[in-house]
């Protein structure tokens, strides 16, 4: 056992003791109990419209339907969110959508290295509901224009996306439609839900049938610019482009968001009331053009109570944690883990996904060295919502990374290691080593939790639902209703993963209203 310190944090971990990590943050002890489960779904699945299936980008566990069976297995309905279609080679018409499915669980605490369990988590396809703009027009995974926009009544600007053809390469009117690269989902109890998006970055509600209702646009030190205009393109050209793609000038604009780099991170608070944003690390002007600067990200609270006028409300900093690349050159290191996803606790603390990049199956390298999903705490942490921080061109970092002086941040704190071979080998599962199907993914990108009591968590275990991104990567795929087929280049078949931890939050904690 040994003990690490950082900051208001203490972590024990142990190979001997009946957990496997203890964290305590500003005071309230968090207990990584086991890994309990692992699933996967084959990566050449197929969603009712005949598209390839992927659903890692993010995840809602519906909780008026999770039920402990007498027999210790748990069944429920999770929400899987896929981004923006098959874009390894170029991006496509993909209408974003999100799919629900039926889970069965069945813990497994018997299972061990030598005597490893087989698959407990098991995923049946239920259905798929699609995106639409305000006008019933269907949104995009394209990326969005350079210049310009869409206007509707009652909504701000939001990005445009201009295609031709059917946006696949083939033949058709060609249009303009909304880009949505959805990275996190919230459930609200209407049957509506809140979508945030990379390319904006925007947060979008819509209905139980997926029509957009209202759409938030974040403060103008996030929105993207280029030549001094607002500039939504993330330089991801279309597919069927090719070689014959517009360049986009500069590639990288000097403020604003940085390409990929939107709003991966999307919670809300236990009473429904809060919704809290997460940028995936610093914007370009706070040093977000680099792995090794782009640490200061910014995290938005917005009231919404009244759901059609959501009031930003709040904002604070967010530290991201560093790691050593192994591949890198020291000069290249330590880089920042960016962040993938966001879990509001209670009482102003968060769980957020955060990992490396380009390890895992399908990579080069098969061995990550940090993959976490980690705690951090904003009670202490400078509200910097206002004209100081908010504007085009201000910022809470320079462009080298550095912190301004007067604000202080939020307080992070180490908590679950994805990577532990000691657990996942339990079910399989491995980080580094062969290049097969049970070799972690790089992508990880959600967090969704449970009760494992299948009530409420009075006794404050709970389950936390991790999935892996595979970035709709097989050789048997389709797109535009089956009719677009495709193989990855790469040549590999990765699953949609999923892992399942067991978790002891502190002492009678409220992560979710109790009536």
């Amino acid at each position: 056992m040994f003990l690490l310190r950082a900051g208001i944090a203490v972590s024990l971990v142990s190979t001997t003791l009946a957990f496997v990590n203890q964290t305590t943050c500003n005071g309230r002890t968090y207990t990584y109990e086991e890994l309990a489960g692992y699933g996967t779904v084959p990566s050449n699945a197929r969603d009712e419209f005949g598209d390839t299936l992927n659903f890692g980008s993010a995840l809602a566990l519906d909780r008026s339907q999770w039920k402990k069976l007498s027999n210790g297995s748990y069944t429920g309905v999770l929400w899987g969110l896929p981004d923006r279609g098959w874009n390894t080679q170029g991006t496509l018409n993909f209408q974003p959508r999100v799919h629900k499915f039926d889970i069965l669980f069945t813990p497994k605490p018997e299972a061990t290295v030598e005597n490893p369990s087989a698959k407990n988590l098991i995923f049946t396809y239920k259905e798929t509901i699609r995106f639409y703009g305000p006008d019933g027009t269907p949104c995009t995974g394209l990326d969005g224009d350079t210049t310009g926009h869409l206007s509707y009544p009652g909504f701000p600007d939001l990005p445009a996306a201009s295609y031709t053809g059917d946006g696949f390469g083939g033949p058709g009117p060609g249009g303009k439609r909304i880009p949505v690269d959805s990275e996190g989902i919230v459930l609200n109890d209407d049957g509506s839900f809140w979508i945030s998006d990379e390319y904006g970055p925007y947060v979008y509600r819509f209905d139980a049938f997926g029509r957009m209702t209202t759409a938030i646009r974040p403060p103008n030190a996030i929105i993207p610019m280029r030549n001094g205009t607002e500039s939504f393109s993330a330089d991801s050209p279309a597919y069927y482009e090719g070689d014959d793609a517009e360049p986009v000038i500069p590639s990288d604009g000097p403020t604003g968001r940085n390409n990929n780099h939107g709003f991966e991170g999307l919670t809300v608070s236990g009473d429904g009331k809060n919704l809290y944003i997460l940028l995936q690390a610093a914007t370009n002007q706070e040093g977000g053009l680099t792995s090794q600067t782009e640490r200061y990200t910014r995290l938005l609270k917005y009231d919404i109570t009244i759901p059609s006028k959501p009031r930003y409300a709040r904002e604070f900093v967010v530290p991201l944690p560093l790691y050593v690349d192994p591949t890198a050159k020291p000069s290249k290191n330590p880089k920042v883990a960016a962040q993938s996803e966001l879990f509001h606790i209670q009482n102003g603390q968060f769980f957020m996904l955060a990992r490396d990049g380009g390890f895992g199956h399908g990579q080069d390298v098969s061995l990550s060295n940090y993959r976490h999903i980690d705690i951090f705490d904003v009670n202490s942490a400078t509200d910097i919502k206002g004209s100081t921080y908010d504007c085009t061109n201000c910022s809470v970092a320079s462009e080298a990374g550095v912190l301004k002086s007067g604000i202080t941040p939020a307080a992070y704190c180490s908590f679950i290691d994805m990577n532990l071979n000691s657990q996942l080998n339990r079910f399989g599962a491995h980080n580094g080593g062969a290049q097969d199907a049970d070799l972690l993914n790089e992508k990880w990108e959600s967090i969704g939790i449970v009760p494992v009591d299948g009530l409420i968590g009075d006794d404050d275990e709970w389950f936390v639902f991790s999935i892996s991104d595979n970035d709709f990567i097989t050789q048997d795929g389709y797109m535009n209703g089956g009719a677009f087929r495709y193989a990855d280049e790469s040549g590999f078949n990765l699953e949609n993963q999923a892992l399942v931890f067991k978790i002891k939050l502190p002492d009678h904690s409220r992560p979710f209203n109790r009536d």
